[in-house]
């Protein structure tokens, strides 16, 4: 891994990036943008990468990885990318080649991290680990329960690494964040600007958190945007972070968040504006 790159440790000696590029964009975003922003994005510096065979642009994430590599910019492992394992798959004689699909529409490999969308048994997965296809595995959408019942398994080879919820200062899961973080599970977060930008998805009559007064004045002392403030409070609590975004301003920008510290006071007060509200139902 890049050393520039702030990262953690994963349970299984693997690193992961603190700042992810979310590739996820609505179906009427043409699917060659998804080259050119991830093309940009690496140039900006994020080497992590989270996609999915859901988003239906592996290949272009892919193309972007590949022509990063071959213009010298990175190296391969300097990258770590994401995939996860949509829940038709999940039958275990299609999972593997499920990924293999994703890797060959990559040309890769092999993938970082493999995840599953939704609550399912691991086991599925380990298969791709001991292959090599996916050098870690992980879960998505996983309760305390849920979790709880995959670690007591007997016979679990792989602990999951991470857990990849929602997150942000409305729903800040702080409880599930202490329950993963002592099972050596790290939490990342997606949807930690609100999302409200994803129309199908998000109810509409929920506040803008990207608008609340608390990370507005936060952002206005440290001469930040809202968004800043949003994903650095997550990586001071140890949180991955992803940033999705389609604009290259914003991508750039979205690096800054390595540049400044949030202090205790304003912590807690972000801490204070958790009431559970869930934008992806």
């Amino acid at each position: 891994m890049d050393p520039k790159c702030q990262c953690l440790e994963l349970n299984d000696g693997h690193f992961i990036p603190i700042l992810g590029f979310g590739t996820y964009a609505p179906e009427e975003v043409p699917k060659s943008e998804a080259l050119e922003v991830t093309k940009f994005a690496i140039d900006v510096g994020f080497r992590h990468i989270d996609c999915a065979h859901l988003y239906q642009n592996e290949e272009q994430v892919g193309q972007a990885i590949r022509s990063k590599i071959a213009d010298g910019t990175v190296k391969r492992e300097d990258i770590f990318y994401t995939s996860k394992l949509w829940s038709t798959f999940l039958r275990p004689e299609l999972v593997q080649p499920a990924l293999e699909k994703s890797l060959k529409n990559l040309q890769l490999d092999y993938v970082d991290l493999y995840i599953i969308h939704f609550p399912a048994a691991l086991k599925v997965l380990e298969k791709c680990k001991d292959a090599g296809l996916a050098k870690s595995i992980g879960v998505s959408n996983f309760n305390r329960k849920q979790l709880e019942k995959i670690l007591n398994k007997p016979g679990l080879k792989y602990k999951p690494v991470c857990n990849q919820v929602e997150c942000h200062p409305y729903l800040n899961q702080s409880k599930l964040l202490d329950f993963c973080k002592s099972n050596d599970i790290v939490l990342v977060a997606y949807g930690a600007l609100g999302s409200q930008r994803l129309k199908d998805w998000v109810n509409p009559s929920y506040p803008i958190l990207l608008e609340d007064p608390v990370l507005c004045a936060i952002a206005k002392k440290h001469k930040q945007t809202p968004a800043l403030i949003a994903l650095r409070y997550q990586m001071q609590r140890g949180v991955v972070v992803l940033a999705k975004s389609y604009n290259k301003k914003r991508i750039k920008e979205n690096m800054q968040v390595l540049d400044f510290e949030l202090t205790p006071e304003d912590m807690k007060a972000i801490d204070g504006l958790n009431s559970n509200v869930r934008y992806f139902t």
